[in-house]
C-alpha cells in the first residue's frame, strides 16, 4: 500500500510538473490546431462535395462502383456511367435504397455507354450534361489491364487498351471540358496507375496507356488553370478488384485469373475514401501505392541504372514460372 501511494503521488507530482511547465501551453495549443484543421477540412469536404454533379466511369463495378457509393454518401448528385446497363441499375436501386438522414442525397442518373467508342462518348456526353445542365467533378475511372509479353502482342491489342484506357477518358474529358470552361469551374480527375509512372515487364500495353494518361492530364492541368478548373491524377498500386479477371492477353483473350498481387491489394473503399478526400482538398497528383512501388519510381528518375537492372531481374524471374 505503502509503494502504491508514492507511485500515485510521484506520477501526480509530475503531471502537475507538466502541467505547470512553459511547454504545456503550446503542447495544448498544437493540439487545437490540429483538431481545428481536421474539422475545416472535413466541413471543406461537406461542402465541396455535397449537392455537386459527379460523372463516374466504370461505376458498375470495382473501383468505380465504390466510388459512386462514396460520392453518394457525401451527398452528390451522381451520373453513373459504363457498359452493363444492368448493372448500373442495380447499383442505382442499392443507392437510392441507401438514404442518409444526416446529409441530404440525391437518386442517381445513369448513362450507358462505350467508353472505348469514341463516336458514341460524343453523344453520350450530350446525355451526361442532360442529367443536371452540368458537370461539377469527372472521374474518369474506366479502364481494363493487359498481361503478355511484347513479341506474342497482336498490335490490335495494344489499340484495344489505348481506346479504353487513354483516347475513351480523353475524349469524355473534352467532350465535357467546353462547358467548365463557360461556368469556369469544374474538377477532372483520372485514376491512372502507378504503372503510369514506371513500366514493368508483361504490361506494356497497359503502362503505355497509364504513362499516355499521366501525360495528357498533366497537360490539361496547366493549360486549364486560367479557367478556374482543377486536375487531379491518382495513381494506385494493386487494387483487390477483378481488374486482372478481366485483363485482355497478348491474343485478346481474357486473362481470367486473379493475380497474387491484386487478391493481396488494397481494399477499393479505402482507396474511393482516399479519392473523396483529396478530390476535396484539391489534390493535384496523389501516389497510392506502396512502399516498394513508391521507392521504385523515385529509383527510376534518381536512379535508373538500378530500376532497369530490378525489372530486367524480375522479367526473367516471371517469365521462369511462366515457363515452369
Amino acid at each position: 500500500m505503502f509503494f502504491q501511494s508514492s507511485r500515485r503521488s510521484v506520477s501526480k507530482g509530475k503531471l502537475m510538473e507538466f502541467t505547470s511547465s512553459p511547454f504545456f501551453p503550446l503542447v495544448l495549443g498544437s493540439i487545437g490546431v490540429v483538431a481545428l484543421y481536421q474539422l475545416l477540412l472535413r466541413v471543406r469536404q461537406k461542402t465541396h462535395i455535397q449537392d455537386a454533379v459527379v460523372v463516374v466511369t466504370g461505376a458498375s463495378s470495382g473501383l468505380g462502383r465504390e466510388c459512386a457509393k462514396v460520392f453518394h454518401a457525401a451527398g452528390a448528385r451522381l451520373v453513373l456511367c459504363g457498359r452493363d446497363k444492368e448493372r448500373l441499375q442495380d447499383l442505382v436501386k442499392e443507392l437510392t435504397g441507401a438514404a442518409d438522414s444526416q446529409r441530404k442525397t440525391y437518386p442517381p442518373s445513369m448513362v450507358t455507354f462505350d467508353l472505348s467508342d469514341t463516336e458514341a462518348v460524343a453523344s453520350a456526353a450530350v446525355e451526361v450534361l442532360q442529367c443536371f445542365g452540368h458537370v461539377d467533378i469527372l472521374i474518369n475511372n474506366a479502364g481494363i489491364s493487359y498481361r503478355g509479353t511484347i513479341l506474342e502482342t497482336d498490335v490490335q491489342v495494344h489499340k484495344q487498351v489505348m481506346d479504353m484506357n487513354y483516347f475513351g477518358a480523353v475524349a469524355l474529358t473534352k467532350a465535357l471540358l467546353p462547358s467548365m470552361v463557360q461556368r469556369r469551374s469544374g474538377h477532372i480527375a483520372v485514376v491512372s496507375s502507378v504503372q503510369g509512372k514506371i513500366a514493368i515487364p508483361f504490361r506494356s500495353a497497359y503502362a503505355a496507356s497509364k504513362h499516355a494518361t499521366q501525360a495528357f492530364f498533366d497537360c490539361l492541368r496547366a493549360e486549364v488553370e486560367k479557367f478556374g478548373i482543377e486536375v487531379s491524377v491518382f495513381s494506385p498500386g494493386y487494387i483487390r478488384t477483378n481488374l486482372s479477371v478481366n485483363a485482355v492477353t497478348g491474343n485478346g483473350s481474357k486473362y481470367s485469373a486473379l493475380d497474387k498481387n491484386t487478391a493481396e491489394g488494397r481494399d477499393p473503399h479505402d482507396i474511393a475514401m482516399v479519392m473523396l478526400n483529396c478530390v476535396s482538398r484539391k489534390k493535384k497528383d496523389v501516389l497510392l501505392a506502396g512502399v516498394f512501388p513508391t521507392l521504385a519510381v523515385y529509383f527510376r528518375t534518381l536512379c535508373p541504372s538500378l530500376f532497369f537492372f530490378i525489372m530486367a531481374s524480375r522479367a526473367r524471374k516471371e517469365q521462369k514460372l511462366k515457363d515452369s
